[in-house]
């Protein structure tokens, strides 16, 4: 699963969850429960504020568990894992989890017409940023990788829920929408448990729940793109909402001086570069916050400026190399510039 970078603030001054939420600062809310685990392939934390229990919790947590089995490449026995193993050989039968989040993600393939492409796994795998030995791959392997993804090559069988990969060696990835649909589930939970307020952070994936006791709005920072982690540059502020952010700074290395991000172009086999080194979402709907994040990366300011009016209520505010903030239309409502070091930009 990949990481994304937002945190949480309950005052302008005072960050709260930290990036990747590997930091948090001590409770402001008496009655508060909490709890952080490793899953989803990251950190995970989750506090409810006003409603809930330790047995809300536990199910928070079970559900995430059940649905990085399913999901998640790094588990020979996943869903996702079974599916890659048979790419070419016959179709396999996934749960309903699998086959909504394999059907969203290819929606959102044919929107953007492959930009976002759930059969980007061969090239993630042959990249293996993140794992420590990175390094870029000789040509002949990119074109090897990049000729077997095809989001097209992914049939989805509705009535028997079975996927299929028809090129041998072909890899479904759902790194780049699994953990949206994650919170989303973490959504109805708290929900059925009658909650009223709670943060969910899943690897930098902020998620807002309710409204707090004093009525004032949510506030979520923006990571910084070239400051430490926990640093912002922006605060957007509202009620419940998904604040998540794609950027060159989440998994990279460098080779020859040259930064080499985890961002693929299925068009190039190499790291997207376009200028952009992040973008962030603003929404309700977490799946949808998670493409977008990735689909709007990879489309860049002017096709992802375009391609986001296909979604009423949805912010994005993209950062370029040069400093410079871009904002969605409607986005100024919920988005408030910080640094002084970068400047708002018209497209």
């Amino acid at each position: 699963m990949r990481f994304s970078k937002a945190f949480l603030l309950r005052s302008v001054a005072a960050a709260v969850l930290l990036a990747a939420g590997t930091v948090a600062a001590p409770s402001l809310y008496a009655e508060e429960l909490s709890k952080t685990d490793f899953v989803l392939g990251t950190v995970c934390t989750i506090r409810l504020i006003d409603g809930g229990t330790n047995a809300t919790l536990g199910e928070v947590f079970s559900r995430l568990r059940n649905i990085e089995n399913h999901m998640s490449v790094n588990k020979d026995d996943s869903e996702i894992s079974r599916v890659n193993a048979m790419a070419g050989k016959e179709p396999v039968h996934v749960s309903e989890d699998t086959f909504y989040v394999v059907s969203k993600a290819l929606e959102y393939a044919r929107l953007t017409n492959g930009a976002f492409d759930p059969s980007v796994g061969p090239l993630v795998k042959l990249w293996n940023i993140g794992n420590g030995d990175e390094k870029v791959p000789p040509e002949k392997e990119i074109l090897a990788a990049k000729a077997l993804v095809d989001w097209r090559q992914v049939v989805l069988a509705a009535n028997t829920r079975k996927v299929f990969l028809k090129k041998p060696g072909m890899r479904l990835d759902l790194g780049a929408i699994a953990k949206g649909y994650a919170a989303d589930e973490v959504e109805k939970i708290l929900a059925d448990h009658k909650v009223k307020a709670a943060i969910v952070d899943l690897g930098g994936n902020i998620f807002v729940f309710g409204g707090k006791k004093d009525k004032s709005p949510w506030r979520v920072g923006i990571q910084n793109p070239e400051s430490a982690r926990g640093e912002y540059l922006g605060i957007v502020t509202g009620g419940q909402m998904t604040v998540v952010t794609s950027g060159v700074y989440e998994r990279y290395f460098f080779e020859n001086g040259k930064r080499y991000h985890h961002i693929l172009s299925t068009q190039t086999g190499f790291p997207v570069d376009n200028g952009l080194v992040s973008v962030s979402i603003v929404s309700k709907s977490s799946i949808d916050a998670d493409a977008l994040s990735t689909s709007l990366f990879i489309l860049g300011i002017e096709k992802g400026m375009e391609f986001l009016r296909q979604f009423p209520d949805t912010y994005a505010v993209f950062i370029d190399k040069d400093n410079k903030v871009y904002l969605s239309p409607g986005a100024g409502k919920v988005f408030t510039l910080q640094d002084k070091d970068y400047q708002l930009a018209e497209k």
